[in-house]
């Protein structure tokens, strides 16, 4: 088209879609734009709507932390019944809020006064040197030495089978990196009055008619379990429930029967 002519084509293409515009009684899109027209409804916005954060509720009782029932437990490393006990007590740990304290005693000076066969008493000098190498890892080294040493020399001592001799003792520290020099305690005696101290603070509370396990909890001490072998899981979970009823009822002493069968440690 020439310059300064006026296509009449397209004025009149232009005054038509004028004329329909003015008709419609609104703006019309462009015939040739390929987006169709879309209607916005009052109040909507084209802002991206993402997605809401988690707020907790102003009403809403946050979680409660249990705190773990604490039970102290006394040992001699050459009892296999403390040893299958304890092994129970383990096992409580994972399906029960439990921490299982461990505390020394002696099962020498346990039957001291009382009438055993001399077989026995001669039998109970052996045991000397672990509880005083025990008792020292507990005062120098903490709660957590005492634990892993008592699970290195009874695992020796019991389902190992191996001897109560100062060697086993020297296997056990080196197990769980303790110094080879607390093997010294368990000849000298140094800390004997500790020993017994220790001793009497489990055993008192319970009376002098019982052996070992003894276990505390909440206030009450008492004997036992005697068990075999150390249940597992939800059964040793269980079994503590029950255990733990009754002993907490104030005038529950005993129930027994007698044993049929040795330890079990398989």
């Amino acid at each position: 088209m020439a310059k300064g002519k006026i296509d009449k084509k397209s004025v009149k293409k232009h005054r038509k879609h004028t004329r329909a515009r003015a008709k419609a009684g609104g703006t019309a899109k462009n015939p040739t734009s390929k987006k169709p027209a879309t209607s916005k409804k009052p109040g909507t916005s084209k802002k991206k709507v993402g997605v809401p954060a988690i707020v907790s509720s102003p009403n809403e009782v946050p979680a409660q932390v249990v705190e773990p029932t604490t039970v102290d437990f006394w040992f001699d490393p050459a009892c296999p019944w403390a040893w299958l006990t304890s092994r129970w007590m383990r096992e409580v740990e994972q399906v029960r809020p439990v921490k299982t304290i461990f505390h020394v005693m002696s099962l020498a000076v346990l039957n001291q006064h009382k009438d055993i066969s001399e077989d026995y008493r001669a039998g109970l000098a052996d045991t000397w040197p672990a509880v005083r190498v025990a008792l020292g890892i507990e005062r120098e080294f903490g709660q957590e030495q005492l634990a892993a040493f008592y699970t290195a020399i009874g695992t020796r001592y019991h389902p190992q089978g191996e001897p109560k001799v100062p060697e086993t003792i020297e296997k056990a520290l080196s197990d769980v990196g303790l110094p080879a020099e607390l093997m010294d305690l368990g000849a000298t005696g140094d800390w004997d009055d500790d020993l017994r101290a220790s001793h009497y603070r489990g055993m008192d509370p319970v009376g002098d008619d019982v052996g070992t396990p003894v276990m505390h909890i909440g206030g009450v001490a008492w004997f036992g379990p005697v068990i075999t072998p150390a249940p597992e899981g939800e059964d040793a979970g269980r079994l503590f429930d029950a255990v733990r009823e009754l002993a907490t009822y104030p005038g529950f002493y005993e129930l027994k029967r007698t044993r049929t069968q040795g330890p079990i440690f398989s």
